[in-house]
């Protein structure tokens, strides 16, 4: 516990040191007040700050629903017998694995108007391009949980009898999820990162947000130090969340198997 609280207390010495001799040598004069509670500016500024948040979540909520399930129907070929869909799973994931995902972003808002004739409002856009980049790396996670899978497990269900998707559905996507929860987890707090790239094409989320205010009222020093904490508070709840999940399913498992 001491050691805990002495790292603690190193750090934030640091850290205060840091922005203070930092800020001391390009003379640097702090305007908190721009973004504090206290103050009539402060308090509209983070409203407006605070504005963006529901879309990042709601963006990073869609986004992911839509590439776990992606991901899951990408996976499932890369385990068949069928050289073809074997072949599909690894081009699709490489592919969508390597494109970077702030030139998705741009490619899906301003490409396909052009090749397709579609143009989507930037939240459609910004949903697309994230869930088609974080289904392939989906698609590895699932893969590598479904192998996991004990074979004599599987083996007992075609002994039943059991059709595939029921064999998929009650014996090997339960054990798999539990194993790859830690994993998906990840992807959720990748996905509220990387929704910060949707601000490129005019989507109102914290990003945005922040990078409008900054023009206005020139402190772009504080507000992104604000920006880097509603992220952080944001994320720490996600990954609390996770845990939380991860420790009931590991309650279930030791309940079922007394």
């Amino acid at each position: 516990m001491h050691r805990r609280n002495g790292w603690r207390t190193a750090a934030a010495a640091f850290v205060s040191a840091l922005v203070v001799n930092g800020c001391s040598n390009v003379d640097y004069h702090w305007g908190w007040y721009e973004v504090l509670p206290t103050t009539p500016r402060g308090s509209v500024n983070l409203r407006f700050l605070l504005d963006g948040l529901w879309m990042t979540v709601g963006l990073a909520a869609v986004s992911i629903v839509i590439s776990v399930s992606a991901g899951l129907l990408v996976a499932l070929p890369g385990l068949s017998r069928n050289r073809l869909l074997r072949i599909f799973n690894r081009v699709y994931v490489e592919t969508f694995r390597s494109v970077p995902t702030l030139v998705m972003v741009l490619w899906v808002y301003y490409g396909l108007p052009v090749v397709l004739g579609l143009s989507l409002a930037p939240f459609a856009a910004g949903v697309l391009a994230l869930s088609i980049c974080d289904s392939a790396f989906e698609a590895e996670i699932f893969r590598g949980g479904i192998q996991s899978i004990e074979r004599g497990q599987i083996e007992a269900a075609d002994a039943l009898g059991l059709p595939y998707l029921l064999k998929l559905r009650l014996i090997i996507l339960p054990q798999a999820i539990r194993r790859i929860l830690p994993p998906l987890g990840n992807q959720f707090v990748y996905m509220l990162k990387m929704s910060s790239l949707v601000s490129v094409i005019g989507l109102q989320e914290l990003t945005r947000k922040a990078n409008e205010l900054t023009v206005t009222v020139y402190r772009p020093l504080e507000i992104y130090t604000v920006l880097i904490l509603e992220y952080l508070v944001l994320i720490l709840i996600v990954s609390w969340a996770v845990r939380w999940m991860e420790n009931r399913l590991g309650a279930n498992v030791q309940l079922s198997n007394r």
